[in-house]
């Protein structure tokens, strides 16, 4: 029988036996090549130019076309009035836009985006902004389970509760609550930041990988492999001007936060013996 490292070109590269915290880098684009930061069907829009349009008797589909017919035309800031909760709108925007959605959003809203600024004045329901890449998006109200769900980068902000699994797979980029956090946030982070400003639920940050969890309230139980760290006088300037950015702030300052992180003992976890997993776990 073939070796696996013979079988799987994978393997023959070390993708399996890298670090995750080697921080291992590959310079994609250079600096002077600014063409190549934008998508081929991106749209040139003027921010200051504004266009509004109420979405209260138009189906999903039609909704996010007229976004597009709007960002074609030049305008670069959006507001859609009446958005009622319906799911799956102002996703795949790979455009610098500003947008905003005046009420409530249902499941799948603004996931798979790369540069807009996003505003929802109401709540938002499930996997809100999953696989997010960049941009600044922003709910006034409360979330859904699995918010920012595999998100890269971009700042992701919550100033109400959020629910379960809140940043699950969490590979980069700034998930800030500013009330609770449901149970198995954090859930297998990568890298990255999360920061709850109130409580957060059972397991928090359980098999995480790296990145870091800071939370203001309590804390009712840690995850697998998710163990207490130290904040360092920079890690407190930077969450003083990051909170302060979105006009939030943490109740007994930042230097009081709980600072949550990787144990790092899974890094290698196929590799334990049974009765060492069964320690871990």
């Amino acid at each position: 029988m073939a070796d696996m490292s013979e079988r799987h070109k994978s393997h023959g590269m070390g993708l399996h036996r890298e670090q995750l915290a080697g921080r291992t880098q590959q310079i994609f684009f250079s600096p002077e090549e600014g063409e190549n930061y934008l998508y081929p069907e991106s749209f040139p829009v003027d921010l200051d130019s504004k266009a509004e349009f109420d979405a209260g008797d138009m189906e999903i589909s039609a909704i996010n076309h007229k976004i597009r017919e709007l960002m074609q035309a030049g305008h670069g800031h959006i507001l859609v009035a009446n958005p009622l909760a319906k799911h799956s709108l102002g996703v795949g925007i790979l455009n610098r836009l500003k947008l905003e959605f005046l009420g409530s959003l249902g499941y799948f809203g603004c996931g798979l985006i790369d540069g807009p600024n996003v505003r929802v004045h109401g709540r938002v329901g499930w996997s809100f902004a999953e696989n997010m890449m960049a941009g600044i998006v922003v709910v006034e109200k409360n979330a859904g389970s699995t918010f920012g769900a595999a998100i890269r980068g971009g700042d992701l902000v919550c100033k109400g509760d959020v629910g379960s699994r809140t940043g699950i797979d969490q590979k980069g980029g700034t998930i800030i609550v500013g009330g609770r956090a449901g149970a198995f946030s954090g859930f297998m982070m990568q890298r990255g930041r999360m920061i709850i400003l109130g409580d957060a639920g059972i397991n928090l940050g359980d098999s995480m990988y790296d990145g870091t969890i800071y939370v203001g309230g309590k804390i009712e139980s840690l995850g697998v492999d998710a163990v207490p760290g130290e904040i360092s006088e920079f890690e407190a300037e930077w969450l003083e001007r990051k909170l302060a950015a979105h006009g939030l702030s943490a109740a007994g300052g930042v230097r009081n936060l709980q600072k949550i992180v990787a144990g790092k003992k899974l890094w290698n976890y196929d590799n334990l013996e049974p009765t060492e997993k069964k320690i871990v776990l």
